[in-house]
Parts: C-alpha cells; structure tokens; sequence
C-alpha cells in the first residue's frame, strides 16, 4: 500500500503561535523564496496570531524533488488548488492571507474558489501581470522578460544574485540581499526558470473583478518589480472593499528591508499594537 505525504508535509507547513490567539494567518512566500523570508515579521505577527507558513513547490527547502510538477504550476491555478487543500488539512477557516508577490495572485485565485477559508487578503507587493501593454504599466516590457528568461537559463548562478540585488534594492542591507539570493540559489535551475515563465508571463488582470473578501494591498514606495500604479490598479478593479497602504522603504521585499515598518502597517489595518 503507497502512502500518500500530506501537502503539510510536502510543504514543510509549521503553526506559529498559541492556537488560543484567535485568528490564524497565512503568510505565503514569492517567488525565488521560503518561508525563511518570514522571519523577522513571524514574532511580531505569532503574539497576535496563530501564525502558519510554508514553502510552495519550487523552494529549494522542500525535500521531495517531484512534488513540483511544471505542468500543474505552469498557472498560478495549482499554487491556488496547494493553498486550498493545505488550509482545508490544517482545518483552518476564515484565515487572514498574507501573501507576497506572485502569492498575491495565488490567495485572490484561491478566495475566488472558497471565499469562507478567507477572511481578509493583505497582497504585498503583488502584480496581477508584470509584462507592459499599450494600456497598462507593468514594470516589464517583453524584451526585458525574454533576456531574463535567457539568462536564467544560459547563467543561473550569476543570475541570481544580479536579481537578487535588483529586486531587493542595491542601497538595502547586503545581508537582505544574501538572504534572497541564497534562497533563489537553491532553487534547481529548470524549476527556476518554469516558475519564472508561470510568473512573468501571467496575466490574472480579469479576475481580479471577481474578489470580494476585503483586501489590503501593500505597496513600498519604490519597488523595481511592481509599479505603484500596479497597487492602485488592483483596488479599482478588485470587487472586494480594498485599501493600498505604503511602506515606506525601496525594493520588492518590505518583509526583509523594513519589518517593523511592515509590522506598524499590518497592525494598523488589522487591529493590533506591533511590539
């Protein structure tokens, strides 16, 4: 008999946190990350929280090479249908979703599909499409996207920490820097590049009309990867009662450059004092 692992197991899902604080958040990662680019914001957060993180698929902390499989992530559906089925395992409900770039997307698609697991979605630094068209700024034009392609695919390791540097912010702490590329390190280099295509490709911009749990959108005042205008796009579209709150910091990667500031914006619009 072939026992199947729990998608907890598979994605190295931990609860933070006294289960007798009340509300549980989720804090999912982005791209090129772990749940270790939590950890300056996870004590904060745990003494008014249960707090849950995990890894998606494509870290490079998850133990089982096969569980990413390119063709169920080559959408933001299957990182949706993970989210879904880890929270219905863990049996959680009404959860507070904390999700960081391209997790961003992934909670909006997930509400869509069961707006009862989801209480409010706080989106930081998310982007429902990075590719530039005539009517819309996304930060990226396809020339861009396609030599970045190349060069994950032709230089990885240079790659990745030119990238890392980039979407950190160059005049942030060289240790901010490190923590990202080490954890886009160890990413395998083909899986890298599948979930950049999922990524930078992506175009979730219809359905965002479609969201009605309140939502927060996390905005640093300047973010290489996602214009500010991209905050403000996602509440006029989103159906859902939205807010955009800035931190103010550089970079793509509030949670690492400015984690008390992050903090003061969460408590704020969450309801709590942070420590």
């Amino acid at each position: 008999m072939v026992m199947q692992t729990s998608l907890r197991e598979s994605m190295n899902a931990r609860s933070i946190g006294s289960p007798n604080c009340g509300e549980t958040m989720v804090l999912a990662h982005g791209y090129g990350a772990d749940q270790s680019a939590w950890d300056d914001v996870l004590p904060g957060l745990a003494a008014h929280y249960r707090v849950v993180v995990f890894d998606w698929s494509f870290s490079g902390a998850v133990k089982d090479p096969n569980f990413f499989d390119p063709d169920r992530y080559a959408t933001y559906e299957g990182f949706a249908s993970d989210l879904v089925g880890l929270i219905d395992e863990m049996g959680l409900e009404s959860v507070v979703f904390v999700g960081h770039s391209m997790s961003g997307m992934v909670g909006c698609i997930a509400s869509v599909k069961r707006p009862e697991l989801f209480s409010r979605l706080v989106l930081v630094g998310a982007s429902p499409r990075y590719m530039n068209s005539d009517d819309y700024e996304g930060g990226f034009g396809q020339s861009d996207i396609e030599d970045l392609m190349n060069n994950i695919e032709t230089n990885f390791p240079n790659w990745a920490q030119a990238f890392a540097a980039m979407v950190v912010g160059g005049d942030q702490p060289s240790t901010a820097v490190e923590k990202f590329a080490g954890s886009l390190r160890r990413i395998r280099p083909e899986v890298a590049l599948a979930v950049a295509k999922t990524v930078f490709y992506c175009d979730y911009r219809e359905l965002l009309g479609k969201v009605s749990t309140p939502t927060t959108i996390v905005q640093t005042t300047r973010d290489v990867a996602v214009p500010t205008s991209v905050a403000y796009f996602i509440q006029e579209k989103i159906r859902g009662k939205s807010t955009v709150e800035i931190v103010d910091t550089d970079g793509h990667f509030p949670h690492l450059t400015a984690p008390n500031e992050l903090l003061d914006v969460l408590g704020g619009v969450l309801g709590f004092e942070a420590n």
